[in-house]
């Protein structure tokens, strides 16, 4: 059963928090970072991004930056700009986007719950990803940014978070520069603390939504905290790492697009011709065409936008992985048509998030960057969860949650 775990959190003032919360590391590059940054000293990028504090021509990987984000993390407490709780609390974050709100759980979920799977994955992990935030962790001996965790919503959980948020401030309140709300309540309340704990225990397994890397660095480093501690209880704080769990009736996985760089030696002509096989190809005209249901895909070609649905024979309703339209696409089209094999390091293929809308799409192909481009109808938290269950991997670049979390509103110190 799922751990969820009170801690004491290092939090902004509330006069600060707009300052320092920043989107996450791993969604803006070195020079992005370096922009957002620009002119504030506050932001959490000076301690995920330490980079930008240094030579631009320094690697990002050198021992120098992660020692850099370690002066930047004590800085920030010396200080003030990030102040510890004096007790142990839960938090509750919630996100407004497109007048929607999703409301997450932040508490700290268990090591050992990732090495039994208890905490489930859907994604696989590259092991320098891994290495490069484990070395962040240890250097700081904290946690600076949460993953983002689901879990089966449970009706009591919703009711008392409801209630909650209904009856108290949060201490968080702000708009940050994209549109996106962000609220923030801190429960100090042992009772309710208490119940949501009690209710976790009664969730069989969470599952990683965002963050897959962040997690197992996290986990792997508790791991070698407690290998190395001859005197390890299990009650160390190590024992433990920063996560919002979030309910899965609540979130939404947009659509994870692709753009390919050439044909494969084909005419655009010929390309069309060949897709007849798999496909039921419709000739939609200029206007952007957005796939309405699964199996339905839309391509961008020479300046025109077509519809494409899936035939039965192309693929098994009961295999979770198969029936997945990146599958699909993968299997039918850019295997046998276009001749990429491996999506993690083709460089003819490239992948865009929903989030940028198929304008980004058209845009790409019609600057000549790219020749074709590949929208699909997002995956379900259902199939998420499914796949999770059974055990599989997705394919590379399949899900796109929105809003992203904004790190720096809670830091979990592993001492």
């Amino acid at each position: 059963m799922a751990v969820l775990k009170p801690f004491r959190g290092l939090r902004p003032p509330a006069k600060l928090v707009k300052k320092v919360a920043s989107r996450p590391y791993d969604v803006l590059n070195s020079e992005e970072a370096r922009e957002e940054a620009k002119g504030n000293e506050y932001s959490l990028l000076h301690i995920i991004k330490p980079e930008i504090d240094l030579d631009p021509a320094i690697d990002v990987h050198a021992a120098e930056v992660y020692e850099k984000a370690r002066e930047n993390f004590l800085k920030f407490q010396e200080n003030g700009w990030l102040v510890e709780d004096m007790e142990e609390y839960l938090y509750i974050y919630g996100q407004t986007m497109f007048g929607k709100t999703q409301y997450g759980i932040v508490g700290c979920a268990y090591v050992n719950d990732y090495l039994n799977n208890i905490i489930k994955k859907h994604e696989l992990t590259r092991p320098d990803k891994e290495e490069d935030r484990m070395k962040h962790v240890r250097i700081n001996n904290a946690n600076l940014e949460p993953v983002f965790f689901s879990y089966p919503a449970v009706k009591e959980i919703d009711e008392i978070v409801k209630y909650f948020i209904l009856h108290n401030v949060p201490v968080y309140d702000f708009v940050a520069d994209d549109g996106v709300g962000h609220h923030f309540w801190v429960i100090r309340d042992k009772g309710i603390i208490s119940s949501l704990v009690e209710l976790f225990d009664s969730i069989p397994f969470t599952y990683v939504a965002d963050g897959h890397h962040r997690t197992a660095a996290a986990a792997l480093v508790g791991k070698e905290k407690r290998d190395n501690n001859p005197n390890h209880t299990g009650n160390e704080e190590y024992n433990f790492f920063l996560a919002v769990h979030f309910p899965d009736d609540q979130l939404t996985i947009i659509d994870y697009n692709r753009v390919v760089k050439d044909l494969n030696g084909l005419k655009s002509s010929e390309f069309i011709e060949k897709l007849n096989k798999s496909f039921t190809v419709k000739d939609m005209g200029t206007e952007i065409y957005k796939p309405d249901r699964l199996h339905n895909f839309s391509i961008y070609l020479d300046g025109r936008w077509y519809s494409l649905t899936a035939k039965d024979n192309t693929y098994d309703d009961k295999d979770p992985i198969g029936v997945l339209d990146v599958t699909i696409l993968t299997n039918q089209v850019l295997e046998p048509l276009l001749g990429i094999e491996d999506l993690r390091r083709s460089q003819r293929i490239d992948f865009v998030g929903g989030i940028r809308g198929l304008e980004e799409l058209k845009k790409r192909v019609d600057s000549g960057e790219m020749k074709v481009a590949f929208a699909l109808y997002p995956v379900s938290m259902k199939q998420l969860i499914d796949i999770a269950d059974t055990g599989n991997i997705m394919p590379p670049k399949t899900t796109w949650f929105e809003p992203k979390l904004r790190s720096g509103l809670v830091v979990h110190k592993l001492e």
